[in-house]
């Protein structure tokens, strides 16, 4: 019997669509490689209820709370492919068994690009380099701030980052030119510019202490945000889907792609990132999903959910 939705990543976005198909009493694949994009981060904050919990933890909690829905499973596995068969989708796992599903919805993140050519940056990733203030500002607020902006578009960040320091630094590496009105701003803001290049982070302990650039000068920093290249992961980038000007697959508002019967959540469609805005779009799209495939098994002459032999009868109640 095929699963009513193989859910590809284990994430905020992938355990919320679970949750939400579980308690439509849809039958669930959770598909988990166990590699979390967030894997370098101490805490996830900005998430009510959840604030400082260890993303290790947080995906426990889900996990355990997906038990109580007996029509969702979870593996731990890495989804090696997927291909159209018939009316259906076949995932092949990456030690070649395969599964079979009504809809797939991917909640696989991106993947970070991080810069070989700046020693240090990949290894401070997460602990003194950081990418989001909303995740990680609080925590280093008031310390001397950089930021490496990725392009002369994203310049006016570094005033942004004022709400959490007033040493702020804006970096452009030496590759491009920053226009007047840029500069203008930032010197009102009373954020400095240094647009000599890179060379590398200098760290000590493992923390942060000083930028050092090509002309041999440095700068005393304790922290650094940065916006690394992303792109999508080889899984996505194999089904053709449509994506947008910047990268990122494109879908409706109930997280449809533009492959009929594919659903995407989380941060492989947006460059607005975050946890809970992650576990959002998940239970969006599983609303989306639990709509088709309700009106679907209900047109067909089975209304009834499918759900696995070992299910029993939940005790009865009309609370929600």
């Amino acid at each position: 019997m095929p699963y009513d939705v193989i859910i590809i990543g284990g994430g905020p976005a992938g355990l919320s669509a679970a949750l939400v198909l579980g308690r439509a009493r849809k039958r669930v694949l959770l598909c988990d490689a166990g590699a979390p994009r967030n894997a370098r981060a101490e805490q996830i904050h900005t998430f009510v209820t959840r604030d400082g919990t260890p993303p290790a933890e947080f995906r426990r909690i889900g996990r355990e709370q997906l038990r109580a829905y007996p029509s969702v499973e979870a593996r731990d596995v890495r989804v090696a492919a997927i291909a159209r068969e018939g009316h259906e989708f076949v995932a092949t796992f990456a030690d070649g068994t395969r599964a079979a599903a009504r809809r797939i919805l991917l909640a696989v993140g991106v993947r970070d690009i991080l810069p070989d050519d700046l020693p240090g940056l990949r290894e401070l990733w997460g602990h003194s380099v950081f990418q989001c203030p909303y995740c990680h500002g609080w925590e280093v607020q008031d310390r001397r701030f950089a930021y490496l902006s990725p392009g002369p578009e994203w310049v006016r960040f570094g005033v942004f980052l004022t709400g959490w320091s007033w040493d702020v630094v804006v970096l452009t590496s030496g590759a491009y030119a920053v226009d007047d009105a840029a500069r203008d701003e930032l010197r009102r803001a009373g954020v400095g510019l240094d647009e000599r290049p890179l060379r590398r982070l200098v760290a000590r302990d493992g923390e942060l202490v000083a930028l050092e650039f090509a002309d041999g000068g440095t700068l005393a920093r304790e922290v650094l945000f940065a916006r690394p290249a992303q792109r999508q992961t080889e899984l996505v980038q194999s089904l053709g889907l449509e994506l947008d000007e910047h990268g990122f697959v494109r879908v409706d508002m109930l997280g449809r792609t533009s492959v009929a019967g594919i659903f995407a959540a989380g941060d492989l469609t947006t460059p607005m990132q975050g946890a809970l805005l992650a576990a959002a779009a998940g239970m969006q799209a599983a609303a989306g999903l639990n709509h088709e495939l309700t009106v679907e098994h209900a047109l067909s002459g089975d209304a009834a959910p499918a759900r696995p032999p070992e299910a029993s009868r939940a005790p009865g109640g009309t609370g929600g």
